[in-house]
């Protein structure tokens, strides 16, 4: 009983003037708020991401253009240092060479050996004494500095894996070899100069880049190779892969990297000079909800504060509402004194009100002005007629500009997919009869999606409706264009003797969209898929099914092609 009782006063309460212009005011405030701050919430939150994206973009520009630039000095350093005329004319098992290796290798320590093999691969030199009188002769290093200078990709050390001192006790030591040819003042070869220097000096080189506030933001930097096999770090060597970017120029994109996480990734490549090409990539990613958090954080505070302030404006107009409502509630009081005593009541002192004391004087004088209303909707009843007869007409009007719509398509004006399969059933059950073949083209815009995720559904309408306008221009009067759906288009050419008229068609429209200039997007193409109509089809969509067969035909052959399936006969 007090459950029904509270619910009963509180629909009473809505229902009145003064809770419903609470409730009204209250709700609107509440919504525009929530628009405004969902609204501020999405442009910060494209500003957070691009802001985000090019920081990332510039470490990963950074970290690559520095390493660049360590490889090729490391290349020249030894490049140059063979060239010297101790190592050209000199002993090369002599102490003066191994001085010169020692003294170089204790200049960087990036290093972790250097040492010199005679031309049939026997170590005459090396730092430390360390494999001195080895045959390196199968090392991928000594083969291919035969001929020229040589930076190796990275690989794990094996001769020298028990011999140096590792700070890494859960990976293996790794290296990258630089190596060049020593040739004496008439070209002979003399031997092969080498250097392995330390894995870890390339990815303290990348690391570099990295600030501790970087870090606290989950921002990681890995390096792959050409293929996005992870190089570094080493906990994810065989178990991460760099994704394939839908956008090769774009400087960063936030992709999925098959561990249930999206990451917001840039990746620029070694640029290969003439003495390096690795194909290393520098990889920086953030975890999604990181970079976004300060964003997340801002939208939650707008939406309290549109909360709050949308109570507060409730408040407001309850106060107002109670204010207003006060004179009219006593005014109807009196009126319903009238309605029981029929009496003269005494009606309120609108203080302060003008409209609740004019109110009170209309009330007297409501009788007399009702009979002179009856005798002026007499007159009224006699109009009514011919009002009616004019809005009638206007229906009709409205009824037929309601059956265009209906068959049109609202943003290109083209024919919708409801009067495409209008006319489809029409020519499908007129070919038995008349003999007319006919053709279907589906016609498809290239990486549409790319379009939207790039510059927007706007930026996507506006594309889609100059491809209506350029298929109109590319078909006859009498052919049916149509948009199937999305980005898919569909038209009906007529009177086809045979499916090549449709394939010129179908090239036509592919000429025209590829050379035309789409505005913020530049050029665009389309795949088309090509069919005609076939006696033994049992339904019309038999015929759209192998045009769209047709069109998967023409994606898979690279797009921007017309691809046909013909129909049996």
């Amino acid at each position: 009983m007090g459950f029904m009782k509270t619910f009963n006063l509180l629909r009473n309460a809505l229902g009145s003037f003064r809770g419903q212009l609470t409730m009204w005011l209250g709700g609107l405030s509440l919504a525009c708020l929530l628009a405004v701050g969902l609204y501020t919430g999405h442009i910060a939150t494209t500003e957070m991401l691009a802001t985000r994206g090019q920081s990332l973009h510039i470490k990963a520009q950074s970290a690559a253009r520095l390493l660049e630039t360590n490889l090729r000095e490391r290349q020249q350093e030894i490049n140059l240092l063979r060239r010297a005329p101790l190592f050209m004319e000199g002993d090369l098992s002599g102490p003066v060479v191994r001085n010169a290796l020692e003294m170089r290798k204790a200049a960087r320590s990036e290093y972790a050996w250097l040492g010199v093999a005679d031309p049939d691969g026997i170590v005459l030199q090396a730092t430390g004494g360390l494999l001195l009188g080895q045959d390196v002769r199968q090392r991928p290093w000594f083969q291919a500095a035969q001929s020229g200078p040589h930076t190796g990709d990275m690989h794990e050390a094996l001769l020298l894996a028990k011999l140096l001192p590792h700070r890494a006790i859960d990976q293996p030591l790794r290296f990258i070899d630089f190596a060049a040819p020593i040739f004496d003042g008439k070209g002979q070869l003399r031997g092969v100069l080498a250097a392995h220097a330390l894995w870890s000096w390339v990815t303290d080189t990348v690391d570099s880049i990295i600030t501790e506030r970087d870090r606290m933001g989950q921002v990681e930097v890995l390096i792959t190779d050409r293929k996005g096999n992870v190089l570094y770090p080493f906990d994810k060597v065989a178990k991460a892969r760099s994704p394939v970017r839908q956008n090769t120029q774009a400087m960063y994109e936030l992709l999925d990297w098959g561990d249930g996480n999206t990451y917001l990734t840039s990746i620029v490549s070694l640029k290969p000079n003439e003495f390096v090409d690795l194909g290393w990539r520098i990889v920086l990613r953030q975890n999604e909800d990181a970079a976004m958090a300060s964003v997340w954080a801002l939208r939650n505070k707008l939406l309290l504060l549109g909360a709050f302030t949308a109570g507060f404006l409730a408040l407001m107009a309850y106060r107002l509402a109670t204010r207003v409502s006060r004179p009219l509630e006593a005014l109807v009081n009196a009126v319903r004194t009238v309605e029981k005593d029929a009496q003269a009541p005494v009606f309120p002192a609108a203080q302060n009100n003008r409209e609740i004391a004019e109110l009170s004087q209309s009330i007297a004088s409501m009788t007399t002005s009702l009979l002179a209303r009856e005798q002026e909707l007499a007159k009224l009843n006699a109009s009514l007629e011919s009002q009616v007869s004019e809005r009638t007409a206007a229906l009709q009007q409205a009824n037929h500009e309601l059956a265009r719509l209906a068959t049109s398509d609202g943003l290109t004006g083209l024919c919708n997919r409801r009067m495409f399969d209008q006319k489809l059933r029409e020519y499908f059950l007129a070919l038995p009869r008349k003999g007319n073949p006919y053709a279907v083209l589906m016609v498809d815009a290239d990486h549409f999606k790319h379009v939207n995720d790039t510059y927007g559904h706007h930026v996507g309408d506006a594309v889609l409706k100059q491809l209506a306008l350029i298929l109109q221009q590319c078909t006859r009067v009498t052919d049916t264009v149509a948009r199937f759906g999305g980005e898919e288009f569909a038209v009906l050419l007529p009177s086809v003797t045979h499916v090549s008229e449709g394939q010129v068609v179908a090239e036509k429209i592919r000429k025209a969209v590829a050379n035309a200039h789409f505005p913020s997007v530049g050029h665009l193409t389309v795949s088309v898929g090509i069919s005609g109509s076939a006696y033994m089809d049992s339904n019309e969509v038999a015929v759209v099914q192998r045009a769209d067969e047709a069109l998967y035909q023409a994606k898979a052959q690279g797009r921007n092609s017309v691809a046909i399936v013909l129909g049996g006969r």
